[in-house]
């Protein structure tokens, strides 16, 4: 621990980081934002659209 010159104060033992909810709490969002994308991706709208873009882009003339 720093002398009383420094001004610095030591952190509270229990501030050392992340705890064990906050990973799982991370780690749910982590996983139902991954699910949410996949869903979106995978649409039919989604497919649609990519489809024609590169049909498109296969499809120009120089």
């Amino acid at each position: 621990m720093p002398g009383p010159k420094t001004g610095r104060r030591a952190l509270p033992a229990g501030d050392d980081g992340m705890s064990t909810a906050e990973y799982a709490i991370g780690t749910i969002a982590a996983a139902a934002f991954a699910a949410l994308l996949y869903a979106v991706v995978t649409g039919d709208s989604v497919l649609a659209g990519l489809t024609a873009l590169v049909e498109r882009a296969l499809s120009v003339s120089l």
